[in-house]
């Protein structure tokens, strides 16, 4: 058995490596809103700018998929209202396809009343359950981060099967404001956040990159942490922080902030593989995860199964690429 197992988990290294990249076009919508004065305004202008050159210059993403929302403290850009927001979405929506990335980034401050748990904007602000009605039925691969006070609700609300949803807190009664952002900020721009080294930077690497450095913040300090990062991908409205196993993470894993290979994208033959790799490498994500709750040669039949049917498809990639 023991030899069983080392040759199966020799297997999944050589087909889940380096993968090729995905057939997908990138989106970003940066939502910086109500600064609540001029010390947090100013810090909102930095995070903003890293991100969206971090997104453009490092990870590829075009210009002009990438929208920012400014705070109410900035003219001449357009400021993150609830009706400019349903607006960007809305216009991702039209053209975003099921293999695309839509990556939302929340900045600024969140509120929650013991009922409704909001994000703060410029005049009027959604509530969590407005951003889960928004995306509801959207194509693509979406991925929230709300980096707030008080996020956790957002998870909750909406989480749903394939969904990446990152929060900075794990409770609604975190009310303090976070260090998430500025560590987030940091994490995108640093080539370090590829952990596995494979070139790669999966949402996945990203959430755990910044939550390591959270628990570091209030660790060097000497402080008690009052914010914990959790990550939901599997629709069961729990979420897991970085340094406890749970069943969430195989979706986070297999979504990478790179932009695609021209080349790949324009094959649609290349591209259905790389999408039926994708999503055998997010079943055997998601099969590690319960090795624990199944019987072991019922286990290691289903991994042997996918990773043949993984080492298949790798090796019909490679043919083409």
């Amino acid at each position: 058995m023991r030899r069983l197992l080392a040759a199966l988990f020799a297997l999944a290294a050589a087909v889940l490596a380096p993968a090729a990249a995905q057939a997908q076009d990138s989106w970003a919508l940066i939502v910086t809103g109500a600064s609540g004065g001029p010390k947090y305004a100013e810090q909102l202008q930095s995070w903003r700018t890293d991100l969206q050159t971090s997104l453009t210059s490092r990870y590829g993403f075009a210009a002009a998929r990438v929208k920012v929302l400014v705070d109410e403290t900035v003219s001449g850009g357009e400021q993150a209202t609830a009706k400019a927001v349903r607006q960007a979405v809305a216009e991702v929506r039209k053209q975003i396809a099921p293999d695309d990335l839509f990556l939302v980034i929340l900045l600024g401050h969140g509120t929650y009343d013991g009922e409704v748990a909001k994000f703060n904007l410029v005049g009027p602000d959604l509530s969590a359950a407005d951003w889960a009605a928004m995306f509801e039925g959207m194509p693509g691969r979406l991925v929230l981060i709300n980096t707030t006070e008080s996020s956790f609700p957002f998870l909750a609300e909406l989480s749903a099967k394939g969904r990446v949803v990152i929060t900075a807190t794990d409770s609604s009664e975190q009310r303090y404001a976070t260090v998430f952002p500025d560590y987030l900020v940091r994490a995108l721009k640093e080539a370090s956040t590829d952990q596995d080294k494979n070139g790669r930077t999966s949402i996945y690497e990203l959430f755990a990159t910044t939550s390591i450095a959270v628990r570091q913040h209030y660790e060097q300090r000497g402080m008690l942490t009052t914010e914990r990062a959790v990550l939901d991908d599997n629709g069961d409205k729990l979420g897991r922080e970085e340094q406890i196993t749970g069943p969430d993470g195989a979706v986070a894993r297999n979504i990478a902030l790179e932009a695609p290979n021209p080349l790949e994208a324009s094959d649609p033959a290349l591209a259905a593989l790389l999408r039926r790799r994708r999503e055998l490498e997010v079943m055997a994500e998601a099969l590690k995860l319960k090795k624990d709750e199944m019987a072991p040669a019922e286990w290691e039949a289903e991994f042997e199964k996918l990773m043949i049917d993984l080492a298949r498809v790798s090796r019909e990639i490679r043919q083409k690429s």
